[in-house]
């Protein structure tokens, strides 16, 4: 048997392991990784091809599922055609289906060339949710590799973008987020002089875009209410400078066991880690809310099957909670800053335009950069589509307390 057969029937037994939970595990990139661990035989190469074909079912996964019981080979021929052109697919694309034409970009070609209905590859719900992820070229954007993103926490990008060279890694710095830098290549960033000296961290360009969009002062006393693993607290410390202060708050402590080790590495003093709820009055209070994620698809595909409408309704709810809870925090005349991944406005516009309703002390403000999108008009609030600036999904609004 030849390498690219021995590797697609290996693809195939994957598939079978998996396949069960396709459309019920959110936590399927895990279960992924589990089955890479316990085959030993799996080299980091082995680990990036089959990886990159797993995740690009999940992106097609309309178009592939039914192959998978009626014509396997087809199936497995499909995939390999719709992966990325990777060095560790290449050879495996040209052994399973070397003889066919080149994969187009857009989804509308992929589909023509392979007799599939091109609206399918997105939930049937999501289309009301947010209609510019069903056309081009979100719909393309959507269902391509996510790009890998940097921000830069050193005024001197030289000795960064230096190291990268001698890796033989490509990049390109971004001209709407300053210090904001995209890796064309793939690469550990983990293992880099620049990462461990704490001179770049991993934040996709629409998360920064969140914090860029509000042109916030140096300064000033900061919560951040869900600060998870903390990108936009380091973020944040660094826009506020030696002057400001942010006190992190999150309800999973391992998160916050997390930023406290990504603050350190950057050494930014200005994060303090709040281990009980937060008191007092802040300056800013930014509130980037748990959701669906379904801004996050590009990188997280699994997330299209295993996300419902009553679980975006239940995560609105939260959201509309969490602002009202925090922002008791906003002092008078402070601000109160909402973000999410995702593109619902259900979990966006509306959960923002519920909350002015009910608080009209807050109103909301115009983004100070709003990097080609336009707000809207009732909110302020700012989405941020993936194929603008090749990025994830974000929304965020600023709201200001008289």
């Amino acid at each position: 048997m030849s390498l690219s057969g021995s590797q697609q029937k290996i693809f195939l037994r994957l598939v079978t392991v998996l396949r069960p939970h396709w459309h019920t595990d959110p936590s399927l990139p895990l279960r992924i990784q589990q089955e890479f661990a316990a085959n030993r035989s799996f080299g980091s190469r082995d680990r990036k091809l089959y990886r990159e074909l797993l995740y690009t079912t999940l992106r097609f996964l309309p178009w592939i599922e039914p192959l998978f019981d009626t014509d396997p080979t087809r199936a497995a021929q499909c995939v390999a055609w719709l992966a990325a052109d990777l060095p560790a697919t290449r050879a495996y694309r040209a052994g399973t289906c070397g003889d066919w034409p080149a994969c187009p970009p857009s989804v509308a070609a992929k589909a023509k060339h392979l007799g599939a209905d091109p609206a399918t590859v997105l939930p049937a719900w999501l289309p009301r949710h947010c209609p510019a992820a069903g056309l081009a070229p979100d719909l393309d954007a959507l269902h391509s590799r996510a790009a890998l993103w940097l921000r830069l926490q050193t005024p001197d990008a030289t000795p960064v973008l230096a190291e990268f060279t001698s890796l033989g890694w490509p990049s390109r710095v971004s001209r709407v987020v300053p210090g904001a830098v995209e890796l064309l290549a793939e690469a550990d960033i983990t293992k880099t002089k620049a990462f461990l000296a704490g001179l770049v961290e991993v934040q996709d360009l629409g998360s920064q875009m969140i914090l860029a969009s509000a042109g916030i002062a140096p300064g000033g006393r900061w919560l951040d209410a869900c600060a998870g693993a903390g990108g936009k607290s380091l973020q944040l410390a660094a826009i506020l400078g030696p002057t400001g202060h942010i006190d992190a708050y999150d309800i999973r402590p391992s998160a916050l066991k997390e930023l406290q080790i990504r603050a350190q590495r950057a050494h930014l003093n200005q994060i303090a880690l709040l281990n009980a709820t937060p008191t007092g009055l802040y300056d800013g209070v930014l509130v980037d809310a748990p959701c669906s994620g379904s801004g996050t698809w590009r990188r997280a595909p699994h997330l299209k099957w295993t996300t419902t409408p009553a679980q975006v309704t239940a995560a609105a709810a939260t959201q509309l909670q969490l602002l009202t809870t925090y922002s008791a925090h906003v002092r008078p005349g402070g601000r109160l800053l909402y973000a999410t991944c995702s593109l619902s406005r259900f979990e966006n516009e509306a959960v923002v335009a519920d909350f002015l309703a009910a608080n009209p002390a807050f109103k909301p403000e115009a983004p100070a950069q709003n990097f080609g999108f336009t707000a809207d008009p009732a909110t302020g609030g700012l989405t941020i589509l993936p194929s603008r600036h090749n990025t994830d999904g974000f929304f965020v609004a600023a709201l200001l307390r008289a």
